[in-house]
């Protein structure tokens, strides 16, 4: 081993360097491993600061197995009750999902499989 060798250190980027490689990667017909190589850096850790972006995003869900007791009011039915409205978002992309109320077991059952 040769006395002149210095021991590797890690980089270090600030946040807005981060952002703006980030940025670049959103732009069309970018790709992270095009953007990374043009500032010299591997792909894996562009991915790695991608990954993270979207953790801190999304919301974390609450998951309880306690039994929350709630108040149900007696107002009478409605003859054409409101369709039930589900909203999905992931990222930047976001669904919206109709569904009658006659059939709301269904939906119930459709929910509870794409939730597992």
């Amino acid at each position: 081993m040769m006395g002149s060798e210095k021991p590797a250190s890690r980089r270090r980027y600030s946040r807005e360097y981060k952002l703006q490689v980030l940025a670049e990667c959103e732009g069309p017909g970018a790709s992270v491993a095009k953007v990374a190589m043009a500032h010299g850096i591997n792909a894996n850790i562009v991915h790695r600061w991608r990954l993270f972006v979207r953790r801190a995003q999304s919301p974390t869900p609450m998951v309880s197995n306690q039994f929350v007791p709630v108040q149900m009011s007696d107002a009478p039915a409605l003859p054409n009750p409101p369709d039930i409205q589900i909203q999905l978002h992931r990222g930047p992309t976001a669904v919206t999902i109709t569904w009658p109320v006659a059939a709301a077991s269904e939906c119930a059952s459709w929910l509870r499989e794409l939730l597992r």
